[in-house]
C-alpha cells in the first residue's frame, strides 16, 4: 500500500501491520516519523487504516484458526483450494513450513510453496525441495506423525519456524495400562483456581469452547466427532476445581478410555494440562 494524504502536511501508510506518518513539507520531508503526530489522531484517512488493520488481524487469526483445526482433525486439503488462497499473506503465513504428506503417507514435507496450478514445492527430510501434484494433502497433528523427535531436530537445524503450532505441539499418547471399564482420567484434576469466571477466561484464552460446566475441545478422527471435556464448575462465587477429563461421542456419551484415538486423547490432555497450568500456587511453608 502506498502513502495517503493526510492534510497538507502529512501522508500516512500501513507499514508492518501499524499506521505510520511522514512528513510532506519542512526539513522532514519524506521522512518516516518514530510516532504519529497528535495533529493526526482523528484524521479519517488514519481512523480508516486503523480499521483496515483490525480487520487484517482477524483475518490473520482466522486464517491461522482454520490451518490449526484442518491439523487436528488431519483433513485432507484440496491442492486447488491452498492454490487459489496462497497468494493472500494472511494465508500463506499460516501455511508456510507446515509439515505435510501428500500421496505418499510415509514421505512428510514442509510447505515451501504452491504453484497457480496447484504444485506443491515441500522441502524433504534430505534437506531437498521435490515438486509434489496430489489431489489432497493433509497437515497431520503431530501425534501420528512417524518420527517426531527427529523430525523436530532437523526443523531446528533448518531453522523452521510455524505459525500454527505442529510438530512442537505438545502431545500425550494413551496409555496401554487402561482399566477395561475406566471413563475419565483426573491427572489433572484439583487445579484451584479463584472463581469460575477466572478458569472459564483461560479456557477461552487457549481457544477452547465452554459450554455450561465443562471446557471443551472438539477433534474429528476417524470419521467421527469427539469432544474432550473438563469440568470446570457452575458459576458462583469461591473458588472451583478442575475436575475430571472425559470424551463423548457424536450421541453425547461418554466413551470408554480405551476407545479414545490418539488425537482425542492428545488434545484433550493438552487442554486439561493447559487448564491445570493456570491454577493458583501457593508459596509458603503451608503450600
Amino acid at each position: 500500500m502506498g502513502w495517503l494524504a493526510a492534510g497538507d502536511e502529512y501522508e500516512v501508510a500501513l507499514i508492518e501491520g501499524k499506521v505510520a506518518a511522514r512528513a510532506t513539507s519542512g526539513r522532514a520531508a519524506g521522512r518516516q516519523l518514530t510516532k504519529l503526530p497528535r495533529a493526526l489522531k482523528d484524521h479519517p484517512e488514519v481512523e480508516r487504516l486503523g480499521r483496515l488493520t483490525e480487520w487484517l488481524d482477524r483475518h490473520a487469526a482466522a486464517c491461522v484458526a482454520q490451518v490449526d483445526s484442518w491439523m487436528v482433525s488431519s483433513l485432507p486439503v484440496p491442492t486447488g483450494l491452498l492454490a487459489r488462497v496462497w497468494p493472500d499473506e494472511a494465508w500463506r503465513t499460516a501455511l508456510h513450513d507446515m509439515a505435510v504428506v501428500g500421496d505418499d503417507p510415509g514421505e512428510v514435507g514442509f510447505l515451501r510453496d504452491v504453484t497457480d496450478s496447484g504444485e506443491l514445492r515441500v522441502l524433504d527430510l534430505d534437506g531437498e525441495t521435490v515438486r509434489l501434484s496430489p489431489r489432497t494433502v493433509t497437515l497431520p497433528h503431530p501425534v501420528l506423525l512417524p518420527d517426531l523427535d527427529d523430525l523436530r531436530e532437523f526443523a531446528a537445524e533448518l531453522g523452521i519456524v510455524q505459525h500454527v503450532e505442529q510438530i512442537h505441539r505438545a502431545i500425550w499418547r494413551r496409555p496401554d495400562a487402561l482399566g477395561p471399564e475406566a471413563r475419565e482420567v483426573r491427572d489433572f484434576a484439583g487445579g484451584v483456581f479463584r472463581s469460575r469466571f477466572a478458569l472459564a477466561a483461560r479456557a477461552a484464552s487457549l481457544g477452547h469452547r465452554v459450554r455450561g460446566s465443562y471446557a471443551i475441545s472438539h477433534v474429528r478422527e476417524g470419521g467421527r466427532t469427539v469432544e474432550a471435556t473438563v469440568w470446570i464448575g457452575v458459576p458462583y462465587e469461591g473458588e472451583v476445581e478442575t475436575g475430571d477429563l472425559t470424551w463423548q461421542g457424536q450421541d453425547g456419551h461418554s466413551l470408554l478410555l480405551r476407545d479414545v484415538g490418539p488425537v482425542a486423547w492428545s488434545e484433550g490432555m493438552r487442554m486439561a494440562a493447559a487448564l491445570h497450568a493456570g491454577r493458583v500456587i501457593e508459596k509458603g511453608e503451608d503450600a
